[in-house]
């Protein structure tokens, strides 16, 4: 049972440690979960004097006003043999035989957080106290409850100090010692009264009375004691500290121990209450209960510390890596996470992620549809083929077929394909820029680092940008070399379709007739169809070969490139994260590495059972 205490100990040790003291935050808390008993009671109601007489020892601070301003968690241990001494969580190497110098490095640590000014913190100090005249026991000392600011103190600490001790007793694991002075009306004990209201039923508060043997002449605490004046789930005990004379005098603990035994055991109206009265049953007791309650909440300390390890294990990979301190470790950070961002960009394109699939829709929708809207019928219409024809043949007409009138009906007919040429190469630069948009949101590491976003998203626009004005070369000399070599087997059947149609030998201006020209307009048509045709198999076919394959293949090459000549600060900025996000993650791991060394600590008690 005793390793029970040790473990709650040195998980309250590590919370310190890691910042967790159970004040209100946006991380999780483990201190809040952990079974703990607070000390309360007001100024003079002998709450120091209490807890000496426990541990044995003169170690406290005294003096007037608020002399507690921190909350100290008190850590006792008892050890089989050898001196006493002291050790402080803030002081680890460092052990303390003299308890005045334990005085002194409380009230020193103190003012370390809050300053000289009389303020408070709720960041604890934790003691250690290892000795063989003690029990294995925690306490938490809490600043008295006061009435009145002292002099250097703001008005609100009257507040503040009643908030911070509520804010420790209203947990549900916490287990109140309240400390009333006997020779004060109960009702206006600040102990009780904010005891009852976290506690209404008093299941989880122990009352401990004090200054007994200073209360008037003729008058007894019995009532008290036996609950009957105010009713706890858990017998009232009575405590004798030393007097101002016997601390002045530095009267021996263990004679003022001895003197409160005589004291109850000789006074005829607590002697049959002496059994379960005195600071050494106090420690005791509360030893024993402390254990209990721990044994009883271990298993839903355990499930709790496995489910927030998951979730903070979680939050920790959506904030991704911490940045690497070296020039090296940058360089290399930002290359995998382009490389991952490339990688995702690829699976767009390959069909493994959505998109991919509208650059077949350009080529099997919008080029084809594009082709038909030119309406080649219209432009080889009867007027526009004469007009060529005409013009083509000059001042001396053609002899037996108009070649160049058809070379320029042609040639005029195959440039507007240019058109929906460049328009399909312009869809697919569309489609592959907003597939860049898609992979940058997808890459959850460029949420860690907004500025190295935006510098491989221009770099990969910048890229495709180059890919589009190549691909546009290429696509469009696809049509000039239509225009600039004719398909001469085409043109073979020419003569006999021409005598088919009628006589060549007829006058040259019958050649210019509405039937022959009609006959080289659907002459030309056919030919266009059939380049139009050729075209649009081959467009799609140069597009993916200069966009689609190009943007697969180097897309970030040349980002690369470049990334290698930066200079280390150069590199930093491109790693520059919010901040907030920095601190968030720091937070997250000192919080993760609180809750797995408090799992290993309760699997290895598990395990020695």
């Amino acid at each position: 049972m005793e390793n029970l205490i040790s473990l709650v100990n040195k998980i309250q040790r590590a919370c310190t440690a890691l910042g967790d003291h159970g004040d209100e935050s946006a991380l999780p808390t483990l201190w809040d979960s952990l079974p703990a008993i607070a000390v309360v009671g007001g100024q003079s109601s002998g709450k120091s004097s209490v807890l000496e007489s426990i541990v044995g020892k003169d170690f406290l601070p005294r003096g007037s006003g608020i002399v507690t301003r921190r909350p100290l968690v008190l850590q006792l241990h008892k050890i089989d043999e050898g001196r006493e001494y002291a050790e402080f969580l803030h002081l680890p190497r460092r052990r303390f035989t003299d308890f005045a110098a334990v005085r002194k490095e409380i009230s020193d640590e103190t003012d370390r957080e809050t300053g000289r000014t009389k303020q408070i913190s709720s960041v604890p100090i934790h003691l250690s106290i290892y000795s063989p005249n003690v029990v294995n026991l925690t306490l938490i000392d809490l600043p008295g409850l006061t009435k009145v600011a002292v002099e250097g103190q703001p008005d609100s600490v009257v507040q503040d100090i009643e908030n911070m001790v509520r804010s420790f007793i209203e947990k549900p694991n916490c287990i109140i010692l309240a400390i009333s002075p006997a020779n004060q009306d109960l009702a206006t004990s600040d102990a009780i009264k904010i005891s009852r209201e976290v506690d209404p039923k008093g299941e989880r508060t122990f009352g401990v009375l004090t200054k007994i043997d200073l209360m008037d002449k003729g008058t007894d605490a019995v009532d008290i004691l036996e609950g009957k004046s105010y009713r706890l789930q858990f017998p009232w005990i009575g405590v004798v500290n030393r007097s101002q004379a016997d601390i002045n005098k530095s009267v021996d603990m263990i004679a003022a121990r001895r003197r409160e035994r005589e004291y109850f055991a000789n006074t005829p109206e607590y002697k049959h209450l002496a059994h379960r009265m005195g600071s050494e049953h106090l420690g005791k007791m509360l030893s024993k209960h402390l254990e209990n309650v721990i044994k009883s909440r271990i298993p839903s300390i355990q499930s709790l510390i496995n489910k927030t390890i998951v979730e903070l294990e979680a939050e920790l990979s959506r904030l991704g890596k911490p940045i690497a301190a070296d020039a090296g470790g940058k360089l290399y950070m930002i290359m995998e996470i382009s490389r991952v961002f490339d990688q995702i960009y690829k699976e767009h394109l390959d069909g493994v992620r959505a998109g991919g699939d509208k650059i077949y829709h350009v080529f099997d929708n919008q080029l084809p549809a594009a082709l038909k809207r030119l309406q080649f019928d219209k432009q080889l219409s009867m007027e526009n083929v004469r007009k060529l024809i005409t013009e083509a043949d000059g001042y001396q007409p053609h002899l037996i077929a108009p070649e160049q009138g058809y070379r320029r009906l042609i040639e005029s007919s195959i440039v507007s394909i240019r058109g929906p040429a460049e328009a399909a190469v312009d869809a697919v630069h569309a489609i592959l820029k907003e597939m860049v948009n898609k992979a940058i949101s997808e890459t959850a590491e460029f949420k860690q680092y907004p500025a190295l976003r935006i510098e491989v998203a221009n770099a990969a626009c910048d890229s495709l940008d180059r890919m589009r004005d190549e691909s546009k070369k290429a696509t469009l000399k696809l049509v000039d070399m239509e225009c600039s070599y004719l398909t001469v087997d085409f043109f073979r059947k020419l003569p006999q379709d021409i005598e088919k149609g009628g006589n060549p030998t007829h006058s040259i201006f019958d050649r210019y007739n509405d039937s022959y020209l009609r006959r080289i307009g659907t002459t030309v048509l056919s030919y266009v169809n059939m380049v139009c045709a050729t075209l649009r198999n081959s467009i799609p076919k140069s597009i993916v070969y200069c966009q689609v394959r190009e943007a697969k293949r180097s897309l970030l090459d040349h980002f690369f490139t470049e990334l290698g000549k930066l200079e280390p600060k150069q590199l930093a900025s491109l790693l520059n994260e919010d901040p907030a996000v920095m601190a968030r993650r720091t937070a997250l791991a000192k919080r993760l590495e609180l809750y797995r060394s408090a799992q290993a600590e309760i699997d290895a008690v598990a395990w020695s059972k």
